[in-house]
Order: structure tokens, then C-alpha cells, then sequence
């Protein structure tokens, strides 16, 4: 039986300043958005499309604004929102965990909204162009939950070689949550939508192939994280997680299907 480690959440102090692993892991995150988007731009039809490198940095400038901020207030808005109501001082302390993915999606939206509109560029064409350096940011993150011992697995089968005892919830062994969407809904979804971006795809079908796969991913890893919540739709109960993916992958395919018709109607 595999008990999770709960390492200190600092990694190092210098004097009065601590540097969180989860802060860490944030940094990691925007680091190989810059190696990725490097190695992206070069890419024969990116530089043909007028991408270049130099165009990274005032873009990860905006896009840290809208992961930062949007993930924030998508935790406090869709999952603790009665809590934090009571402790508004704690949403500042972004340095304890508690980021949303679908918060953080929006925020990014926005903020390369604003990016593209500066910058003289599609809006569509710049969400094409990131969408395949996300999975792996939102690995790092995930890493990040995981040393914080922050969202715990539903309880497991004993005989499972990897099920894990949580010494901060209790005592039973759990799926290692965290893990399993670092993989599934960053890593996996990361080698797909790469490899699918390598070539000339039409305009949104990167970004479209991006939603669909990781609202298809997280609904799936959902089964195994111990729900924030549960709402009941159509009879059945889902998590909050699961409901937020629910839009993600009905754009996803609706976007899909409508870029690759448009394109057969192009070529035809």
C-alpha cells in the first residue's frame, strides 16, 4: 500500500520569502510554454503564417494574467464559493493551491482576446497556435495539486498497486487523482493535439480539437477525483467538473464538424 509522501509545500526559503513547490510547478508551466511556442513558430506553416518567436513573450505575459486571475476566480466562484464568501482574504493566497482549469481557460480566452487585438492578429489563429502548449502547462499544475496533497482520489480497490493513502483525508487507500490527470488530461492530450498541429489543419480545428479533448479527458479522470460537488442532470449525477467539460466538448465537436465542412465546401 503506497502512502502519499505529503512533502513540505515549501521548497526553499531565502530569509523571509518562501517559494511554494505549487508556485513551482506554475513556473515550469510557463517556461515550456516558451520552449514549446519556440519549436511551434518554427513549425514550416507557423513562420509561413507570420509567427515568430518574439511574439511569446508579450504573450505569456497576458496569458500569465488570465491563468492567474481566471483560475483563481473560477475556484472561488464555481466550487468554494460560500467559503471564500467568509474568508475573502484567502483568495489572494493563491500560493496554498486552488486553481480552476475552466477558470483559468476563460481568463486565458480573454486575455488573448485582448493579446490578438494588440498584436493585429486573428483571434482564432492565436488560439490555433497555443492550444498545443497547454496540456503540459496544466500537467505541471496538476504535479503541483499533487504535492500539496490537495484533491484526493475516490476511495480504491486495496489490490490496486498504486492505491494511496492520504494521511490529510484518511485512511483509506484512493486513486491518486492528481496523477491520473496529469497524464490523461495533460500528457496524452498533449501528444494528440501536437501531433495533429504539425501539419497546415484549417483555422480552429487546433484550438476546437483542444476543447474537445480535454472536456472528453477530464470527464473521464473525474470518475476518479473525489467530487468538489455533484448536480444532477438528466436523472444522472455528475460532478462539478464533469458539468463545467460538458460545454467544452459539445463546442468542441460542433466547431469540428462545422471547420471541416466549411473546408469541404472551400474546396469543392
Amino acid at each position: 500500500m503506497l502512502i502519499h509522501p505529503m512533502p513540505d509545500p515549501i521548497a526553499f526559503s531565502i530569509g523571509p520569502l518562501s517559494v511554494h513547490w505549487y508556485g513551482l510547478m506554475y513556473l515550469v508551466a510557463f517556461i515550456q510554454f516558451l520552449v514549446l511556442g519556440r519549436v511551434r513558430a518554427n513549425q514550416p506553416h507557423m513562420a509561413a503564417a507570420g509567427w515568430k518567436a518574439t511574439d511569446l513573450d508579450d504573450m505569456l505575459f497576458y496569458g500569465v494574467l488570465g491563468v492567474v486571475v481566471g483560475g483563481r476566480l473560477g475556484e472561488v466562484l464555481f466550487y468554494h464559493p460560500v467559503y471564500y464568501a467568509t474568508h475573502p482574504l484567502e483568495i489572494f493566497a493563491v500560493w496554498k493551491g486552488g486553481m480552476s482549469f475552466h477558470g483559468g481557460f476563460i481568463g486565458v480566452l480573454l486575455a488573448m482576446w485582448l493579446w490578438s487585438r494588440k498584436a493585429g492578429r486573428s483571434f482564432i489563429n492565436v488560439l490555433d497556435f497555443i492550444a498545443p502548449m497547454v496540456p503540459l502547462g496544466y500537467a505541471a499544475g496538476r504535479i503541483g495539486n499533487f504535492i500539496n496533497a490537495e484533491l484526493p482520489g475516490r476511495p480504491a480497490d486495496p489490490s490496486l498497486p498504486w492505491a494511496m493513502i492520504w494521511p490529510n483525508v484518511d485512511n483509506i487507500p484512493r486513486h491518486p487523482s492528481p496523477i491520473y490527470q496529469a497524464l490523461v488530461d495533460g500528457l496524452l492530450l498533449f501528444i494528440i493535439v501536437w501531433l495533429y498541429a504539425r501539419r497546415q489543419c484549417p483555422p480552429l480545428a487546433v484550438g476546437a480539437l483542444f476543447v474537445l479533448g480535454y472536456g472528453m479527458a477530464r470527464f473521464f479522470t473525474e470518475y476518479f477525483r473525489t467530487p468538489d460537488y455533484t448536480v444532477s442532470f438528466a436523472g444522472v449525477s455528475i460532478s462539478a467538473g464533469q458539468m463545467l467539460s460538458l460545454p467544452m466538448i459539445a463546442f468542441g465537436i460542433i466547431a469540428l464538424v462545422i471547420t471541416y465542412r466549411r473546408r469541404g465546401v472551400v474546396h469543392g
